[in-house]
């Protein structure tokens, strides 16, 4: 790039950086950092240690934001008044480290961008995900065992939180539903474009023949439901039920009625957690899990989300799928929306699924 094309990316920079300073509510941003370092600092703020924990962390994720805006404003500003000198006086060795600088802002200002676009109203929430297979037996079960693995191992790579509310694991081979807790900053803004229908073609091996199967699996994405939020969960209303944890068997296996299921009776939403050995941790997470659930289906009814929000209640094949996983007869993962695509399966596998969830999250900034 010569001089001028240099600086009409700079320029080009400050324009979208002057949009993105109203989408983020850059000046309410700054004045609600403001307010709660009065509130840090007043007395009895850590008289409840998890509810202000929890609000500390929703705070520094706004004030990083506020923070990266910043650095990159001074940068680009700092690039302007450079090129600026140069087009007066010339120097080659400062114009090389310029070109250096540049590079690095487009990094950096890219990855700006993927986080700007978390403006929904739950985008900073961790993020509760369900799992559960659909059509095709013994094989979806493996299937949705495997999507399971992924995003665990999605998680781990970036060392991020994953806790285990709810597993059923499948008769033969597989689950029957999973639900994982992922706590990372705006986990459920990163991850909400998951939600949907995930396609598997691949020769399956628990086929003798060794035929190619299509199988299906569901996955489900709502935010964990703030302490803040006020959800009236009334005894009268929910039906708490225990059993046996299943599982494979075993000399571990837990033959006590530890698993807790729990009904809502007015809306039929159930919560089961069956992970621990004692039934009173095992109800904590259930009527974690539950609020979560009731959260997000109230908050589904006032705003009258799309039907594209709902997809674990659409049929669990042909039709809706988000995304094609094909192992046979040839390598390749599609997303269905963004026509983004590899032949990395492998690697997709096995976490590296960064391109997909960025490249979502990009698709929509456009819409």
């Amino acid at each position: 790039m010569d001089l001028r094309e240099i600086k009409e990316a700079y320029s080009e920079f400050n324009r979208k950086l002057a949009d993105i300073k109203i989408k983020i509510k850059y000046d309410e941003l700054t004045i609600q950092l403001k307010a709660f370092e009065k509130e840090f600092n007043a007395e009895g703020f850590w008289d409840d240690p998890d509810k202000a924990q929890k609000k500390f962390k929703r705070i520094n994720s706004r004030k990083a934001l506020v923070e990266e805006y910043n650095r990159l404003f001074l940068n680009i500003e700092s690039g302007l008044e450079i090129i600026e000198l140069l087009q007066s006086d010339f120097d080659q060795e400062t114009f090389t480290e310029l070109e250096k600088e540049f590079e690095q802002l487009k990094v950096e200002f890219d990855s700006f961008k993927i986080k700007t676009i978390f403006t929904g109203k739950n985008d900073e929430s961790n993020a509760i995900m369900t799992i559960k297979p659909g059509a095709g037996g013994t094989e979806a079960q493996d299937w949705a065992l495997m999507l399971l693995r992924m995003y665990t191992r999605w998680a781990e790579k970036k060392g991020i939180k994953v806790e285990t509310l709810e597993f059923t694991p499948g008769d033969e081979a597989g689950i029957k539903i999973s639900t994982i807790q992922i706590e990372m900053p705006h986990a459920f803004g990163y991850l909400k474009g998951e939600t949907g229908i995930h396609r598997l073609v691949r020769i399956s091996p628990f086929d003798s023949n060794s035929r190619r199967h299509t199988s299906f699996a569901s996955v489900y994405v709502i935010p964990e439901a703030d302490d803040d939020i006020a959800i009236d969960l009334q005894d009268k209303d929910l039906r708490i039920d225990t059993f046996h944890a299943s599982g494979p068997g075993g000399q571990s296996v837990n033959t006590s009625d530890s698993a807790v299921r729990i009904t809502h009776i007015p809306t039929n939403i159930v919560a089961t957690c069956q992970v621990e050995r004692s039934q009173q941790k095992n109800k904590s997470i259930a009527m974690r899990l539950l609020k979560a659930r009731l959260y997000e289906h109230f908050l589904r009814l006032k705003e009258e989300e799309d039907a594209k929000d709902q997809a674990e209640k659409k049929d669990i094949s042909w039709g809706h799928q988000i995304r094609s996983y094909v192992f046979q007869p040839y390598t390749m993962i599609k997303d269905l929306r963004t026509s983004i695509e590899t032949g990395n399966i492998n690697a997709v596998m096995d976490g590296g699924i960064d391109l997909f969830i960025e490249g979502y999250l990009s698709y929509i900034s456009t819409k």
